[in-house]
């Protein structure tokens, strides 16, 4: 027998090892790298910065502005904070007032009369829900629009068909703006003026 057969077997034993050594590195230094850039995506290491809430937050009534002795006491322009003098009773949270500028008219349902409202709403929550009112304000005044009319004769001339109608354009008012802008925050509605004809 010849000694070249015992030669190549040992050095083809060699070169599967460290082709299987190369392997091996090669997987534990890639799965490294992607297990590090997933860690520094997730915000786990690399200290990622979270992602601010922008939704508007409610005001107490102890950091609602009140008005100067410049102002006169008097209330503050439309969609500012307005109420009393910040005393302990009554709710926890400032309400911010907005009166919408044009009153509303529509046609009562299954009647031939109309009904004409004007509208002011509240707020708990800071500025950016009105100005939300502000910026929607052709589709908001779509929904009140479409709530009025939904309103029957019988509901109109009573007090509680009238709380119903409030409760209902409240409800329009926040889901069309949580639509436009993923928050809704109006707390309540009042009627500045209400004419049946």
């Amino acid at each position: 027998m010849s000694d070249k057969p015992d030669e190549a077997a040992p050095k083809k034993g060699k070169k599967g090892k460290i082709l299987m050594l190369g392997i091996g590195l090669l997987v534990l230094v890639g799965g490294g790298v992607g297990g590090g850039l997933y860690a520094a995506r997730s915000g786990m290491v690399g200290g990622a910065k979270p992602v601010p809430d922008n939704s508007p937050k409610l005001v107490l009534k102890s950091e609602q502005k009140q008005p100067t002795a410049k102002e006169g006491g008097e209330a503050s322009a439309p969609g500012k904070p307005t109420g009393g003098l910040g005393g302990t009773g009554g709710e926890k949270y400032a309400s911010t007032y907005y009166p919408m500028e044009k009153e509303f008219t529509a046609n009562l349902q299954g009647s031939s009369h109309f009904i004409q409202v004007g509208l002011a709403v509240s707020t708990p929550y800071d500025e950016r829900v009105v100005a939300n009112l502000k910026a929607d304000d052709i589709a908001v005044r779509s929904a009140v629009l479409m709530a009025l009319g939904d309103t029957t004769e019988d509901q109109v001339f009573t007090s509680a068909g009238k709380q119903q109608l409030q409760r209902r354009i409240v409800k329009a008012i926040n889901e069309t703006l949580k639509q436009k802008e993923g928050f809704g925050g109006i707390s309540n509605a009042y009627f500045t003026s209400f004419v049946v004809q």
